[in-house]
């Protein structure tokens, strides 16, 4: 027998809101192997991420990566702690507040903003359960992955579906498969580039890092790849910037098999084997600064480059919570919850309310409680 939430989830003389979930990969509670461990027991098990057979891959997991990568990678998050917290989980709960502060100004329908964690903590059924519990029948969900992949947004979907597989009243759902070609995105990337050259001008080479996946995924038909170099094509025109100084690259592979090509780190190296005077790094895929931008970006690689015999080098910060990407965000909702939200000027509080009253007479009337 299905176990559903024990929760009344419908309640008669409650105004119906919409709600918008944004959701991130995740992160570790803290920065040591304790805290790590479940982090990567839970990332490292999803078969949408590892497309390893499973007797095989449990057997790698447990006896090869838990005993030993917990307390090398608690050491590298040591490094970008912050007062905080995690930067991630720091930066993803001020874009959730700032996105619903703008929707809120704009819609007249109630609308409440929460957020998830595919991995750790809050997850995503925490993030929608938090969304039930101020009576949201309807939700979208906002993946923060611009180039949607399986490994990504088709995941925080099956998180999704699972959760909602408990719940007895299943509200209306919708889920942003990416934004890769977004128009607000686009201009917001190509601003926060031109705000980095202000100063210095623009480098010699701009490097575009992506988050990196098994070349075999692409083979299989996921369109990542080509959802990385369009964006890519997008922001270089916005910038006006030499097509042949701009190169897409792919960073933090894991394992032995063949990543999507060219490696970020490679392609540093070669740089600054060549002697170029400067450098810029952008990472259109994360929406929010992380151990994969401000360590191995704004590091690792740095010293790479630098150690080839590069010039300047620069990082150019993820959009964060900037308010052009806020902007683009909100307007992304917007459109996908077009007929499920009124504006504010055309939102009647009176006339909800008064229905709401009346269905609950009615209810009443029929033996409700």
């Amino acid at each position: 027998m299905t176990r559903y939430s024990s929760r009344a989830e419908f309640s008669h003389g409650e105004i119906p809101a919409v709600g918008v979930l944004v959701t991130n990969l995740g992160t570790p509670a803290a920065p040591t192997a304790a805290a790590l461990r479940p982090y990567l027991r839970e990332f490292l098990s999803d078969p949408r991420v590892v497309e390893v057979p499973r007797a095989l891959w449990w057997l790698i997991l447990r006896a090869v990566i838990l005993p030993f990568r917990p307390r090398r990678s608690a050491r590298l998050y040591e490094t970008i702690w912050t007062p905080a917290g995690s930067p991630l989980l720091d930066i993803t709960r001020r874009q959730g507040a700032a996105l619903e502060t703008v929707l809120r100004a704009e819609i007249g329908t109630p609308l409440h903003v929460a957020i998830g964690m595919r991995y750790g903590a809050p997850s995503i059924a925490s993030g929608l359960r938090a969304l039930r519990e101020r009576g949201c029948a309807r939700i979208l969900v906002l993946p923060v992955y611009p180039q949607a992949a399986a490994a990504t947004s088709g995941s925080t979907f099956d998180a999704v579906a699972a959760e909602l597989t408990l719940w007895r009243r299943v509200p209306e759902l919708r889920v942003i498969q990416g934004y890769h070609d977004d128009v607000g995105y686009i201009e917001a990337l190509a601003a926060s580039v031109r705000e980095a050259w202000r100063a210095t001008g623009p480098p010699e080479r701009l490097l575009f890092s992506y988050h990196g996946v098994p070349r075999r995924y692409l083979d299989a038909g996921d369109p990542y790849y080509c959802f990385c170099h369009a964006t890519t094509r997008h922001v270089v025109e916005a910038l006006g910037f030499g097509a042949g100084r701009a190169t897409t690259s792919f960073q933090s592979r894991f394992g032995r098999e063949e990543w999507l090509r060219p490696y970020t780190d490679e392609t540093l190296r070669q740089w600054g084997s060549e002697s170029l005077a400067s450098v810029d790094v952008v990472c259109p895929g994360f929406a929010a600064d992380c151990l994969e931008t401000l360590e191995e970006i704004a590091v690792l690689n740095e010293r790479g480059f630098t150690a080839a015999g590069g010039g300047r080098y620069r990082y150019v910060p993820a959009l964060n919570d900037r308010p052009d990407h806020i902007a683009a965000l909100a307007a992304l909702c917007r459109r996908h919850l077009g007929g499920w939200v009124a504006p504010r000027n055309e939102w009647d509080q009176d006339r909800a309310e008064r229905e709401a009253a009346a269905s609950r007479m009615r209810a009443l009337a029929l033996g409700g409680r």
